[in-house]
């Protein structure tokens, strides 16, 4: 079988550990992929911990013990955070998104994979340390996100649905109102979605009233699930007061003058600290 040099096993290493975050892999799995000795990988792995962390790309734990193994938790310095915010906020204040009544249209924004990637990047870089064990959102435009979160923070995520569906097979169902609208709503969610007793992320791609998200940490009381953590990418200003007291948002929307083309939008500065 080949044998790799260290520089070619150190570059492999940062490939495996950016494409599977926060999993770990057992130094078993890096011996057999190398044809090298457990302690040569070892060393491999502290090269790698100290220039993610030279490079502020995040952090890389090792796990002592037989089956000790290593696992890359990605965390984002002020820095790229703010380049990351500054250019969504650059996309979101387009005139051209304006659509009549006041409204944005950013679903191609949404289902975009690379600026999607780098929202789920902040998302997932602010709530690793909650340990969630699913990521929960609504349909439809939070899909991407979640996905995308839920891949860098290497957990399941359970899509909450507007309506009942024959192949979801047995549902719970809630009635919410809406923040914005004051309106009841529906929202279900499969009961093969999410364990009982999980630790789950909110995550959601808009808040106006805040009754969205508010609806889903209720949902998750029927699987006597604990909220460790509610995200979006966008909330507006106004109402100042929202139905949920805990979350982080990405931008703040302030205003939007249709008839002189403005979108106001910033980025949140809690995130740049």
């Amino acid at each position: 079988m080949k044998k790799y040099k260290r520089n070619q096993r150190v570059g492999a290493l940062m490939k495996i550990f950016a494409e599977r975050p926060n999993y770990v892999f057992s130094y078993n799995y890096f011996s057999e992929i190398f044809n090298a000795a457990k302690s040569t990988i070892s060393e491999d792995v502290a090269i790698v911990r100290e220039l993610v962390e030279e490079l502020d790309y995040g952090k890389v734990e090792t796990i002592s013990g037989a089956s000790g193994g290593a696992v890359f938790v990605p965390v984002m310095g002020v820095r790229e955070k703010n380049d990351i915010l500054n250019e969504l906020c650059n996309l979101f204040s387009n005139k051209n998104r304006i659509l009549p009544g006041g409204f944005i249209y950013f679903t191609d924004i949404f289902n975009n994979p690379g600026i999607v990637t780098n929202i789920a990047r902040i998302i997932a870089s602010e709530f690793t340390d909650k340990k969630p064990d699913c990521i929960v959102t609504v349909e439809t435009k939070g899909i991407p996100v979640s996905i995308l979160t839920g891949q860098k923070l290497n957990v399941p995520v359970a899509v909450i649905r507007r309506n009942n569906k024959v192949t979801e097979g047995a549902t719970v169902s809630i009635n919410y109102v809406s923040g914005s609208s004051n309106n009841i709503q529906t929202m279900s969610l499969s009961r093969r979605s999410l364990k009982e007793n999980s630790r789950v992320l909110i995550v959601d791609d808009f808040m106006k009233g805040g009754g969205t998200c508010k609806g889903m940490a209720d949902m998750m009381r029927e699987f006597n699930a604990e909220v460790v953590g509610t995200a979006v990418v966008i909330e507006t200003r106004e109402p100042g007061k929202k139905l949920v007291d805990e979350y982080l948002s990405l931008l703040l929307l302030n205003n939007i003058n249709e008839k002189d083309g403005i979108i106001d939008i910033q980025p949140n500065n809690k995130l740049l600290k």
